[in-house]
């Protein structure tokens, strides 16, 4: 294994230390470095808050400033932030409008933000983000994962929040952005946990995993490794084939990289997956390539696909300024 680390047991806090450094202006790390909160809160709105394990860089500690999180909590690398790191996190950045958390669909995460809402001294609402077509389910919501389709909820919701929304609105925006999105992946290489020293799983070099999560999760199935047009089709297929509307629309295209890709990959899967999109009679109106959502050094991709909605379309043209994101 090799890794820019002093120790796996350090990674962590000297992370969070060196990114609150590089973006003071934006961001402040938290008492115990057990959240990252803007410098610069606006008073009256609902705060949000997000989290999950490291190693997912920028998400969620990059979205961190004005126009979309107010705070962060970092776990440790692919394991859920604690209960009393959300608390903290939810007091430091808590008004009288209330805090939206914005959880990914893990068992891990939604348990401790259930438990931070139920200890919290506001008032709370909560986000469930379960975006990831490759699990398949009968009733959506009980056990898909929330992936990439998280940094568009909280672009989308944190621009409603500083317009003024309130926590039901808030809310409500953030189930329906989450309501259109759809993500799967592709893992071509794993990724190695620092403190496990070894890869999450084997791929031999002429594979792929179809639908992996972000976390090295199995995928949909392992097959032989393709073209960039065919793997572009074997993700978008069951993408527009879960949308609740397959109707010609603008839509949203999401290209992601998983932290081991060039980006010159990532524009060329952009460039093929646009181009079949158009072909369906589906216009790419907004547009995002680059590493959002990653998974340490995992070579791959996810491809999003977020139905615009005329009533929140505008939100998008509200600026962002974040470590990661400037819009």
């Amino acid at each position: 294994m090799k890794k820019l680390i002093n120790s796996p047991e350090r990674l962590l806090a000297e992370s969070l230390d060196g990114f609150a450094a590089a973006h003071s202006d934006i961001v402040v790390l938290g008492s115990g470095r057990k959240f990252i909160r803007r410098r610069e809160l606006t008073p009256g709105k609902v705060a949000l808050v997000s989290g999950g394990g490291s190693g997912h860089e920028p998400l969620h500690n990059g979205f961190v400033g004005y126009g979309m999180l107010d705070a962060a909590c970092p776990g440790q690398i692919f394991t859920s932030p604690t209960p009393d790191q959300v608390i903290e996190a939810t007091n430091a950045v808590a008004g009288e409008a209330g805090v939206l958390f914005i959880v990914k669909n893990y068992a891990g995460d939604r348990m401790n933000f259930e438990i931070a809402a139920e200890l919290a001294q506001c008032r709370t609402a909560t986000t469930i983000v379960d975006d990831d077509v490759a699990v398949e389910n009968s009733s959506r919501g009980a056990g898909r994962r929330g992936v990439a389709g998280t940094l568009i909820i909280e672009k989308v919701v944190g621009a409603a929040a500083e317009r003024g929304a309130d926590l039901n609105d808030c809310a409500a925006i953030g189930q329906r952005v989450n309501a259109a999105t759809r993500t799967m992946g592709v893992a071509l290489t794993s990724c190695t946990v620092p403190a496990i020293g070894k890869p999450t799983f084997d791929l031999e070099a002429d594979e792929m995993e179809l639908g992996v999560g972000i976390h090295g999760e199995p995928g949909r199935k392992r097959v032989k490794l393709a073209q960039a047009d065919s793997i572009v089709e074997e993700l978008l297929t069951p993408i527009l084939n879960d949308l609740p509307n397959p109707a010609p629309t603008d839509l949203l295209l999401l290209v992601n990289g998983f932290g081991g890709t060039p980006v010159s990959e990532l524009y060329l899967t952009y460039d093929v997956a646009r181009r079949r999109l158009e072909r369906r009679g589906l216009r790419v109106a907004r547009s995002l390539v680059g590493s959002f959502v990653t998974s340490l050094e995992m070579a791959g991709c996810s491809i999003t696909v977020s139905l615009l909605d005329p009533e929140t379309t505008d939100l998008w043209d509200h600026p962002v300024r974040t470590a990661a994101l400037r819009w």
